[in-house]
């Protein structure tokens, strides 16, 4: 085969287009600009260990199943880890998605990366949601029925039924998080792309 009909084959043709956008030092940078010194930049990276901790905590929580963590001290603690990690991760989340949105993160070609922790942000409250009503007691009970009417009202309720107990588990520890894990590690690779957006220039444009 010769080199002409090498350089035209489909893995060729995409690992010099992923190696193009994505060359070793953005992959794993050895330096940051300066301006990412500054504390805004740090709730990106704090969403994303909390988001690891809630996976490890889930795991153990639906491999364990409802008694254990209802009935023992080690479920208790686990529980009570993965309840918190949730909040981290809104708190870090919130502050980082408004953070960039007053630095206009979708400066320099970055529309696509605004966009995908926006869908990210809105997918995790669903899975808030559905973690809510999957407690299998009475915050759950009350939680569910409460939104039920509403939901109903939209017309959603045919394929998305919150008194359904293992219908909203599946949703939370499977479909939700799958979608939530691939938008952020998405999101990671389009910022490792376009890189980290700068601050706003101090200094006034000229006047013509």
């Amino acid at each position: 085969m010769s080199s002409a009909d090498i350089e035209r084959q489909w893995t060729t043709r995409l690992r010099h287009r992923v190696t193009g956008h994505l060359p070793p030092e953005k992959v794993l940078p050895d330096t940051q600009p300066a301006y990412v010194a500054s504390w805004i930049y740090v709730f990106g990276v704090t969403t994303m260990v909390a988001l690891s901790l809630v996976i490890l905590t889930g795991f153990v929580l639906a491999i364990r199943g409802p008694q254990w963590w209802h009935t023992s001290n080690v479920g208790h603690y686990v529980n009570s880890l993965h309840l918190w990690s949730v909040e981290v991760f809104f708190f870090a989340m919130v502050i980082h998605l408004w953070g960039k949105f007053f630095m206009a993160a979708w400066r320099g070609r970055r529309a696509l990366t605004w966009m995908t922790g926006v869908v990210t942000f809105l997918t995790s409250i669903a899975a808030a949601f559905t973690g809510y009503v999957s407690q299998t007691n009475f915050d759950s009970q009350w939680i569910s029925t409460q939104a039920k009417d509403g939901i109903n009202a939209t017309g959603a309720g045919s394929i998305f039924n919150v008194l359904n107990l293992g219908q909203m588990l599946m949703w939370h520890i499977v479909l939700l998080p799958l979608v939530a894990v691939i938008l952020t590690a998405v999101h990671v690779v389009l910022v490792r792309v376009r890189g980290v957006v700068p601050p706003f220039d101090d200094t006034p444009p000229e006047k013509p």
